[in-house]
């Protein structure tokens, strides 16, 4: 327990450090990482290692024991490879499942500071503001106006009302549980429990989970897989029947007849699936960006328009006070005098009128230069008029120490505080026009108002007070230096980038030309969209860049009128009304550092750095990912067209020797695995990939040409293997020569097949000098091994070889340049018709 003069400092990092030792991490109980053995137990119910089994056992059976331990092997080769994918990608989601966790704001060596919730420990100080997730079981200090939301606990879905020293659920020394939400105020509590100890871990529930609900392309590869396993089986079947009718030999039928299962089965797929998904978003959080969907990364690449606020995504969050209009001349900062009556009395009301412990940034800049002019031991706070919808101004009332003098500080838009100084037209006329100035300049402008005469029986509203009007504060935000090339990108991947903001039109239209925005065109502001039909709304919002004066709520009108129009949209927002925005847009996109737990909980993405250009990069690397998905899942179709052919053909040709074993299918299948799951996942971004409109959101990943590609350039490979296996059949070579050159021709057509298809945009040869390692190890490797099974006699033996000579390969090195010569040319052709 800490100490309650202890507060206001919050623990030390060696207090931190030795409560962690005692405590442990705040999380709950989660499943457990699986081990070699699940692994295994995993493999063992796939369809392939049955037909690995299946194949041993025959060999066995045929009295051909070293080709049949030689496959079951092999299992264990595969148990490893699938053990390095599943770590990988462990690794990738437990990065994920951290970054996702509900943050906190704790006090720590006297300081405010926002850490993961997993890191909070018995004794922090937390401060709560509205729309934050509590991260673990705590006692309240203090409350302003506090509601919490507990229906994750109690089913109930009425706010509660907090003051320190509840007593809800028959806990005296708990006033706020872990998993419940700040709804309405703020609140400083001191953390009693976390993780299994708290209310929730004692029921057992995990909040944090990362979805993993099948994405439309999942569903789409699903109905592939289980088309081509049904052709597999039943190819399987008349396999065995042509084999034994034609042969006579039952078993070796059978062996050809699992053999085709094998070269037909594309159990990749999924395997390539869960990588890239796992592996692409923990890409984009290395990016700054959140996935906690994965469907996110399927439309990424499709996004046609970008809404995102102003205040700390395009700009850096950082607002100075830049000038004070005192009703008489406009102020630089740069010639602030606090010892001037009129500039002190308008930036003191202004501190008055903002709250102690804030953390909206606008009021932390006003505070900064308030500070010096406040006397917080002579006066209390005795009441807050909040700011709304109706009335966008707040106003603080606070009492004299000798509790015989009140005074009102306001704050807020200057027509609301206009409103309610009951300006004359000719001084609002004036303001105005002086607002107009200030605005034009980029700046983000409030009205300050007091009353130093009220009675302590206040009114029930801010309207009700008779206000003087001091002034007016004007206050600057810069722009990111990296927006106005992420706005660039934006138009060249035909994004239209769209800004929302709470700012007035002028200080919008400012920003926008800073930024490279189109600011000459239609503005709108949240007045208009009110006074607007929702078909009013479709037609209009195609004309316009900029919406200012625009509340929360209606972002949610915003997307709905875009995605009417057909558009796939991406939303940004920060707060809890956002959420209903976040949560119906194509992409919702909260804020990680500003935003609310709310938020980042209903939103598909989480910029961590709050960054506009975070997005824009979000969208490149969902560009590049899905490119290399469609890549690795292209290959997998055309690889699998000669090892089917070939694995077919002696079915139908009595005469001709078989080509492929199962020992060979094998072989293959360690260079398959790696290379579309592990080599194209790490290949580098196409040429121009944010130089190209979005892909339509209905665009089947399989389309008819893609589809077609690939056949032809399975079919090619596989041509050009028959050819070479012809041919040495013409020259008379024996059977195991004839095997050995014809399968060293699949290999390297194999190896240049990769190549060829690593890249879209790019020749063979940028291949070689890329920085993909991955891609280099995995060929490296099967040539190495090529020549160790041609020079090696045991293993001539095992994959049924016989030795031939360099010069004897001739024809298969020189068959595959021809095919890779032709899929360049046909690239080329395809890239210079783009």
């Amino acid at each position: 327990m800490v100490a309650q003069g202890h507060i206001q400092l919050g623990l030390s990092d060696q207090e931190v450090l030795d409560l962690r030792k005692a405590h442990g991490l705040n999380q709950l109980p989660s499943a457990k990482p699986k081990n070699l053995f699940h692994i295994a137990k995993d493999v063992m119910s796939e369809p392939m290692f049955m037909l690995l089994v299946a194949c041993g056992a025959v060999y066995i059976l045929i009295g051909d024991y070293q080709e049949g331990v030689i496959l079951l092997l092999a299992i264990f080769v595969i148990i490893g490879i699938t053990f390095y994918q599943y770590q990988k990608t462990e690794r990738a989601l437990d990065a994920l499942k951290k970054l996702s966790s509900p943050r906190a704001l704790v006090i720590r060596n006297s300081k405010e500071t926002r850490i993961p919730g997993i890191e909070v420990v018995p004794g922090d100080i937390l401060l709560l503001n509205e729309g934050d997730r509590i991260p673990a079981d705590a006692q309240l200090s203090d409350t302003l106006h506090l509601e919490v939301d507990e229906s994750i606990l109690t089913g109930e879905s009425v706010p509660v009302n907090k003051q320190p020293g509840s007593k809800e659920n028959q806990q005296d020394s708990i006033d706020l549980f872990s998993g419940s939400l700040v709804v309405r105020g703020q609140a400083t509590a001191k953390v009693v429990s976390i993780g299994v100890n708290t209310a929730l871990g004692q029921i057992g529930k995990s909040l944090q989970q990362i979805d993993s609900g099948q994405t439309r392309l999942q569903k789409e590869t699903k109905v592939l897989i289980r088309n081509l396993g049904i052709a597999g089986v039943l190819i399987s079947i008349l396999v065995v029947l042509l084999f034994y009718l034609t042969r006579g030999d039952f078993l070796q039928a059978m062996l050809n007849g699992l053999a085709s299962a094998m070269a037909i089965l594309p159990e990749e797929f999924p395997v390539v699936m869960t990588v890239f998904i796992a592996l692409g978003a923990w890409r984009l959080s290395k990016k700054k960006v959140l996935t906690r969907e994965p469907v996110t990364i399927e439309t990424l690449g499709s996004t046609t328009v970008l809404c995102t606020d102003k205040t700390g995504t395009i700009t850096q969050n950082a607002m100075q006070v830049t000038s004070v209009f005192d009703g008489d001349k406009l102020i630089g900062k740069s010639k602030f005098n606090l010892n001037e009556k009129a500039l002190s009395e308008i930036l003191r009301t202004a501190g008055y009128a903002c709250l102690e412990k804030t953390i909206e940034p606008m009021e932390i800049a006003i505070m900064d230069v308030s500070n010096d002019l406040l006397d917080s031991n002579s006066v209390e706070l005795i009441h807050e008029y909040a700011l709304s919808e109706a009335l966008m101004a707040m106003t603080i009332v606070y009492q004299s120490k000798s509790k015989d003098k009140y005074f009102a500080a306001c704050k807020g838009a200057p027509e609301c505080v206009f409103e309610l100084c009951s300006l004359s037209d000719e001084l609002k006329e004036k303001n105005l026009a002086m607002v107009q100035e200030m605005a034009s300049q980029g700046q983000r402008v409030i009205a300050v108002a007091r009353n130093i005469s009220l009675s302590k029986d206040l009114p029930p509203s801010q309207r009700d007070i008779p206000f003087d009007f001091l002034g007016l504060i004007g206050l600057a935000d810069p722009i990111r230096p990296e927006v106005p090339d992420a706005i660039e990108q934006c138009k060249r991947a035909g994004i239209q980038v769209m800004m929302i903001t709470g700012d007035f039109p002028v200080t919008a239209q400012s920003v926008a030309k800073q930024i490279g925005l189109p600011s000459s065109g239609l503005v709108f502001s949240g007045a208009d969209l009110q006074q607007m039909s929702d078909e009013e709304l479709k037609e209009k919002i195609t004309r316009t860049s900029i919406i200012a004066r625009a509340i929360p709520e209606q972002k949610l009108r915003i997307i709905r009128a875009l995605e009417a129009n057909g558009e796939v949209v991406a939303m940004t927002g920060d707060g809890v009304n956002d959420a209903p925005a976040l949560k119906a847009a194509d992409i919702g996109v909260a804020m990680g550092n500003k935003g609310t737990d709310v938020a980042r909980e209903a939103a598909s993405l989480v910029l961590l750095d709050d960054n506009f250009a975070s997005i824009v990069t979000g969208v490149r690397l969902g560009r590049r990912i899905f490119d290399n998905l469609q890549k690795a899942m292209s290959y997998i179709l055309a690889i699998h067209i000669p090892i089917i052919g070939l694995a077919l053909l002696p079915a139908f040709l009595s005469e001709i020797p078989v080509l492929l074993y199962p020992v060979h299918i094998v072989f293959m299948e360690l260079i398959i695995d790696p290379v579309c799951s592990v080599a194209f996942e790490a290949e580098g971004e196409e040429k121009g990939v944010m130089d190209r409109p979005p892909r339509r959101i209905d665009e089947v990943f399989f389309s008819g040409r893609r589809l077609l590609y690939s056949l032809f350039q399975g079919f090619l490979l596989l041509g050009i293997v028959l050819g070479v296996y012809f041919f040495t059949i013409s020259k008379g070579y024996s059977e195991g020569e004839v095997r050995a050159i014809s399968f060293t021709s699949l290999i390297i057509g194999n190896i240049f097949l990769i190549m060829t298809n690593l890249s879209q945009s790019h020749s063979f040869i940028h291949v070689l000098f890329s920085k993909n390692m991955a891609v280099k190890l995995i060929l490296g490797g099967a040539i190495s091994l090529l020549i160790l099974i041609n020079a090696i006699p045991g293993m001539r033996e095992v994959f049924s070889f016989e030795k031939v000579g360099y010069t004897s390969l001739l024809p298969a090195v020189f068959s595959g340049l021809f095919m890779l010569f032709i899929l360049e040319m046909v690239k080329l052709a395809r890239n210079h018709q783009k």
